[in-house]
């Protein structure tokens, strides 16, 4: 991070983003900035974070903490070396906030955009056993709780059994709001879950995650609830199913996002779903559900190696339901680690 200030002439930078503090100096409190700098890197916080800031920053990072405002004691963390040219999160900062800045004293404040974010798209071997042990979590969930899932049940009650199952089995907290979806609702590809009961024989979309160490797995899984799946379910799942697998078996770094986005869109288009497909395939998995990189058509950037992605297409026809498939895997040069089951063969839950 230090090198990329010095290309970029800048002698300092505020972090405000939360998940960056946290990447840089493994603080998880709700209120922080850090100020990093060449010789140095202090984390201002407030007097909850007290004792557990310096036990979590250790060696990386002097703590300051202020009884009343965290922008007051940045500003005299700043006077120490007055001047020069410091950076700001322009992609976080909002107006008031970049007004704060101009107010810390003597220097030239410059915008950056997702310094930080672009070392977090590799992953280390840490982050990359901490989301394989979420997704193996999540996993573990769903096979506890799926069986219980009947016909009549009403989403929010599914969603909750669910949530429960993360939890008792250690998921910190939830990534995103668990999303249940049945019926036509299926067809929503964020639709919010609600109080709708399950009939027979539909579409029942679990789209979950679990996070472990502050890393986020990300799963979906589409099943039949109260009945066999009919002729045209059985077909549109198999489109989605191939197009996931195509997309799997041939992932590696060092494609663009838009190259890997088309392994899965060509086998839906081709089977005449494309316009069904509406979204990308998938997003940066980390401290945040979504980062980067972006597997979309409009992405042309390299994949790197050990980013960590989803993968998940779906197909989604309003009025009858949908469709979506999800894991989770690592790009390599020579391909994809899948870091969840994939066990995507079409459950019945008769």
């Amino acid at each position: 991070m230090r090198d990329r200030l010095a290309a970029q002439g800048l002698d300092s930078v505020v972090v405000q983003s939360l998940p960056n503090i946290r990447y840089l100096t493994g603080f998880t409190g709700s209120s922080a900035l850090l100020l990093l700098r060449a010789g140095d890197a202090v984390l201002v916080t407030d007097f909850r974070y007290a004792a557990q800031a310096p036990r979590e920053a250790g060696n990386a990072a002097r703590v300051e903490i202020d009884q009343v405002n965290v922008w007051d004691r940045l500003k005299r963390v700043l006077a120490e070396q007055p001047g020069g040219t410091a950076g700001f999160e322009a992609h976080i900062a909002t107006v008031r906030e970049r007004e704060r800045l101009e107010g810390l004293g003597p220097r030239r404040w410059e915008a950056t955009s997702e310094l930080v974010e672009r070392l977090r798209m590799i992953k280390d071997p840490g982050e990359v056993a901490a989301i394989r042990a979420a997704a193996a979590l999540a996993q573990a969930a769903l096979a506890e709780f799926l069986p219980s899932v009947r016909v009549d049940q009403a989403e929010f009650s599914i969603a909750a059994r669910l949530e429960a199952a993360l939890r008792t089995r250690g998921s910190e907290w939830h990534p995103f709001p668990t999303i249940v979806a049945s019926g036509a609702r299926s067809a929503l590809p964020h639709a919010r879950t609600s109080m709708r009961a399950v009939g027979r024989g539909e579409w029942l979309l679990l789209d979950f995650g679990a996070q472990v160490d502050g890393y986020c797995a990300d799963l979906t899984r589409t099943v039949v609830v109260g009945g066999r799946a009919d002729e045209r379910q059985r077909a549109v799942y198999e489109i989605v199913q191939q197009a996931q697998r195509r997309a799997i078996d041939n992932l590696r770094a060092g494609l663009s996002g838009r190259e890997a986005d088309g392994l899965a869109r060509d086998v839906i288009t081709q089977r005449g779903y494309g316009e069904a497909f509406g979204h990308s395939l998938g997003h940066g998995l980390g401290l945040e559900v979504h980062e980067a990189p972006r597997l979309s058509p409009t992405a042309d950037t390299p994949l790197p190696a050990d980013a960590v992605v989803t993968v998940e297409p779906g197909i989604y026809l309003p009025g009858w339901g949908g469709v979506r498939l999800e894991d989770d895997v690592r790009l390599t040069a020579d391909g994809a680690e899948l870091l969840s089951d994939n066990a995507v063969d079409l459950i019945e839950l008769v």
